[in-house]
């Protein structure tokens, strides 16, 4: 098996219109039609929910505190779904029965929704990293994504903190149960309505960028939080200085947004991309950004996995992982970043030694990064491979793969790239540092 690679979108003027901005009643029709087209996939979000390898970390896992978040979530998923097959029959109901009606279905909502949701905004992680190297001028923020309360998003921020040995502050985006957050990420989406959940996280964000004790501030998202943090980024481009923009990093896993913009910072440098298929980082305002999602995602299909082909609209490199589900710890953490017995990341594993194929779709529309931008710098140990490119006019050459620092035409062996070779954020595992 290998894993879809899809270079980032060099960006440029276009005649097309912002998709994301055309009427917000065709965009939620072209949604629901998504929706539709994908239904198979939804139960692939839980799957598989037998494999546990992060223990209680793991959504899924048997424990009382998952346990009743589980039953609370079914309930609300039942709940809802009854709501709304009975709106048809409140038309033949009394004014005022429909009103009391409404108001108990929502009442009883929030009340169950507040047990999941807890009190506070945001989170901080609470995993022991021992005495690894403290990366006190980095900022590590969270935003997550769909169905997921106060335990849940503690559970993602203690794998992050464990996976990238830095202290993670989650920032929460509260349930209100899976269906009513799929109708918050459709007006999220396709009205660019900022929610409190939205303008709370954007002053979380800025207030990193804009404190001198942090030199990069990196946002990871996860599902409705790539919807949020597309509208975040929004603001950033519209009030940040640039120079503050170039300290941020971006990385998303089963995004459910409909557009990620990254402008050139200047138009030469935006004529020179698109002359010879090399972005330098420094090029664009946001130097790195990258969206992780598997194919089977039912989430990511609906977002990233849809949009990303868009012209000049999705920026960031994006690798699809041929698999199913979409709960962050149990699905992409754990095959993504595995840990082992002592609770850090594995030197290797599958999804990382994959081969990367760039897409086909990423080959017909508007060019996109070549292989030479997307090739992470050999930023790696003393005892890890490298990727050295060999040729530079292939759109996806072979490239030389060799023991870091050795200069012996022994040690080389062409393949062509693996996902390792060209994801950055798999450099910061373990307390790691890529080049800047």
């Amino acid at each position: 098996m290998s894993v879809t690679f899809t270079p980032s979108q060099v960006g440029g003027p276009s005649a097309v219109p912002l998709p994301y901005t055309g009427p917000p009643g065709q965009l939620c029709v072209y949604d629901l039609k998504l929706i539709f087209k994908y239904r198979s996939r939804i139960l692939g979000v839980i799957l598989p929910w037998n494999k546990w390898l992060s223990g209680e970390l793991d959504e899924l896992y048997p424990s009382i505190p998952n346990l009743v978040c589980m039953g609370l979530h079914l309930f609300l998923f039942l709940w809802q779904s009854f709501f709304l097959i009975s709106i048809p029959f409140c038309l033949i109901l009394p004014l005022g029965w429909v009103i009391i009606y409404m108001a108990a279905v929502f009442l009883i909502n929030a009340g169950v929704s507040r047990i999941l949701n807890g009190p506070g905004d945001s989170l901080d992680s609470k995993a022991d990293i021992g005495s690894d190297v403290k990366h006190e001028e980095e900022r590590w923020i969270f935003l997550n994504g769909v169905a997921v309360g106060r335990h849940w998003l503690q559970c993602n921020i203690d794998r992050l903190a464990l996976t990238f040995r830095r202290p993670v502050l989650g920032v929460h985006n509260r349930t209100n149960g899976f269906i009513f957050d799929l109708i918050q990420c459709m007006i999220e989406r396709n009205f660019c309505y900022p929610t409190e959940d939205v303008r709370t996280s954007y002053v979380q964000i800025k207030s990193a960028l804009l404190d001198d004790k942090y030199k990069k501030v990196v946002l990871i998202l996860h599902s409705q939080g790539g919807i949020e943090g597309s509208l975040i980024l929004d603001w950033l481009l519209d009030e940040v200085p640039q120079d503050l923009l170039q300290q941020l990093e971006i990385y998303t896993f089963g995004s459910a947004a409909n557009h990620f913009n990254n402008p050139h910072r200047s138009y030469s440098s935006m004529q020179a991309a698109k002359a010879s298929r090399h972005s330098a980082p420094e090029g664009k305002a946001i130097r790195y950004i990258e969206h992780y999602a598997d194919s089977g995602d039912f989430v990511a299909r609906w977002g990233v996995l849809s949009f990303n082909t868009l012209n000049n609209r999705y920026m960031g490199r994006v690798f699809t992982r041929p698999g199913s589900g979409h709960l962050l710890n149990q699905h992409y953490m754990n095959t993504m970043f595995p840990l082992g017995p002592d609770k850090r990341v594995l030197k290797t594993n599958d999804f990382m030694e994959m081969e990367a194929n760039i897409s086909n779709d990423a080959i017909l529309d508007e060019p996109r990064e070549g292989i030479l931008s997307s090739l992470r710098s050999s930023g790696a140990g003393a005892d890890e491979d490298v990727a050295i490119v060999e040729d530079i006019n292939s759109p996806i050459s072979l490239v030389t793969v060799a023991k870091s620092g050795s200069l012996f035409a022994s040690d080389r062996v062409q393949h062509p790239p693996k996902v390792k070779d060209l994801s950055r954020l798999w450099l910061y595992r373990n307390g790691g540092s890529p080049p800047n």
